[in-house]
């Protein structure tokens, strides 16, 4: 099963495919977002989610690092949240958490799908994010997790605990996310049509019409 996602702007044009048939290792040639290194965590993000992600940017003006992550961002999300309301017809566990490591970095990514967008990163205390890894600015990483959250509508806690070396970092950081994106896709059919909260499913109802311009 598939999912795409296309988002068009004045200033870029993303379009994203999320496969969760079986893992290809050359799936990563189908990250094409004009950032080297950007690629290179999403292809981290897919891995350990187990899921097979393509993403095509168009710029249509400037190379712009904040647009692209920003806007990739969305539009995965706004898959991965297309993704979530499929599998919650059959029943999915909806929330998800994780460790993961590389060499000295270590992360921990809390998440849950229950259709609101909120991102709580933090950095313990002793550790330093370094203001750039790769020519990529560390505002660059949480503008990125922002566009995410709103695309997917998600809670989104994501923590780094440990790291000295800045690639480590957002490594650890990409490896955490998706692991508990793993977990959180798992099946579980006692769930079904249920969100991560007691809650349950949520209905919005919205109606527009024309006033008389009576008081």
């Amino acid at each position: 099963m598939f999912f795409t996602a296309t988002r068009k702007t004045a200033e870029s044009e993303i379009g994203v495919r999320l496969d969760f048939g079986p893992r290809r290792l050359e799936a990563k040639k189908g990250l094409q977002t004009t950032l080297p290194f950007f690629n290179h965590m999403l292809e981290q993000l897919s891995w350990r989610g187990e899921f097979n992600l393509e993403v095509n940017v168009v710029l249509k003006e400037f190379l712009l690092y904040h647009v692209i992550c920003e806007d990739v961002g969305i539009t995965v999300g706004r898959a991965m949240h297309d993704a979530v309301e499929a599998r919650r017809e059959t029943g999915l566990r909806g929330y998800g958490f994780a460790f993961a490591t590389i060499d000295e970095a270590l992360a921990r990514a809390v998440l849950s799908f229950e259709g609101r967008a909120s991102l709580h990163f933090t950095v313990a205390p002793g550790v330093l994010l370094p203001p750039q890894t790769e020519k990529m600015n560390s505002e660059d990483l949480q503008t990125f997790l922002e566009g995410f959250v709103q695309g997917a509508a998600c809670t989104l806690h994501l923590d780094l605990l440990k790291g000295e070396n800045g690639h480590h970092i957002w490594e650890a950081l990409f490896r955490a996310f998706g692991e508990a994106l793993r977990y959180a896709l798992e099946p579980q059919a006692q769930r079904r049509g249920m969100t991560a909260g007691v809650a349950g499913p949520v209905e919005l109802k919205v109606e527009r019409g024309r006033g008389t311009g009576e008081s």
